[in-house]
């Protein structure tokens, strides 16, 4: 493989302002390659890009593939060979050859661009609309793929940003700010706990957007049926059971037969009502004393958490599906109230 336009003696690629816009615009194409930068290939290298090259060197030193969903194909610390010592944010001649490496090897997945995202991103609708019937309610779904990732696949590049891979959600939960935990992938957001990716998974649902619509609905139904109430072997959310005990799941007040079963979602959110979330004083529900507040993810003081349809006024569990499919903890439930804006939406 050539050299890299940054493979240059004595260069050291940092933030601020070294290196050329081309030499940082391949080292942000290669992060984006490599799924380390969130987004953005416009020759700046700003605190984003700084950001993805510790995300990197956190990888070299301590990444082994396993992660709990299962292993990767490769190690991301086995491209280091004695390389890289240290978090730094800076790209040096060390850092360069580990990289380069790494997109030299066929067996490190690289995550896929498009030639044209505007016409693969104009694709969705159709495509969602040909998800299989009954997984999941189709406007509980829209609005969860519009808050995960605005219904968009791949990334539309701006005046002075040419990123067209596909859209990426990083998410850091440790007690670092550059460990990556998880990646969410495409209009989706499948998520995936270990890195890189397996080639069969960015076949199956990062260059397939239909593939990935359906994995996103079919993890919603996943959380409906196993992780609400409790009843069928899996675990339960605790804001269903303090509004509504332990009941069987409710899927829709509609039945099966009505036109308006699983579809009439906007409808049933405009009946139930709504809350303005206060943050520090809105529990999260009626059994504890904890609160919304701002997270890294959420901030009070910049979002709109005012009439939020009432979650326990539905009569259906999906609500709190919503908020499984996002996890457990506080930034769950800011997720699930933004959600339940969208349907009104």
């Amino acid at each position: 493989m050539p050299l890299l336009s940054y493979q240059q003696a004595g260069l050291v690629l940092k933030r601020p302002g070294t290196g050329t816009d081309a030499q940082i615009r391949d080292l942000q194409r290669h992060l984006r390659m490599l799924g380390y930068l969130r987004r953005g290939i416009d020759g700046a290298f700003g605190g984003g890009t700084e950001g993805a090259v510790k995300s990197l060197q956190y990888d070299l030193l301590h990444n082994d593939g396993r992660g709990s969903d299962g292993r990767a194909s490769v190690g991301v610390r086995d491209y280091n060979k004695g390389r890289c010592d240290a978090v730094t944010g800076e790209v040096d001649q060390n850092m360069a050859a580990c990289i380069a490496d790494m997109l030299d090897d066929d067996g490190f997945a690289k995550l896929p661009a498009t030639a044209d995202p505007v016409a693969a991103n104009r694709e969705i609708p159709a495509l969602y609309a040909s998800l299989r019937p009954g997984t999941a309610p189709g406007p509980f779904l829209l609005a969860i793929l519009s808050r995960e990732s605005n219904l968009k696949h791949f990334h539309e590049p701006g005046r002075n940003d040419e990123d067209t891979y596909i859209v990426v959600g990083l998410d850091r939960n440790g007690a670092e700010s550059h460990v990556v935990t998880s990646r969410g992938y495409g209009v989706g957001q499948y998520t995936l706990f270990h890195h890189p990716p397996r080639a069969e998974e960015v076949t199956d649902f990062m260059t397939d957007v239909g593939r990935n619509l359906q994995k996103a609905a079919d993890e919603l139904r996943e959380k409906f049926d196993h992780f609400v109430n409790g009843s069928t072997g899996g675990t339960r959310a605790d804001d269903r059971i303090a509004e509504h005990g332990t009941v069987p799941l409710r899927p829709c007040k509609y039945g099966a037969d009505d036109p308006r079963f699983m579809t009439d979602c906007k409808a049933c959110a405009q009946d139930a009502g709504q809350i303005d979330i206060k943050q520090g004083e809105t529990p999260f529900h009626p059994d504890t004393t904890s609160a919304y507040k701002s997270t890294q993810y959420y901030n009070y003081d910049r979002l709109d958490f005012s009439g939020v349809p009432v979650r326990k006024n539905f009569e259906c569990d999906w609500p709190y599906a919503v908020r499984r499919y996002n996890g457990s903890g506080p930034n769950a439930y800011s997720y699930q109230a933004l959600v339940l804006k969208k349907l009104l939406g």
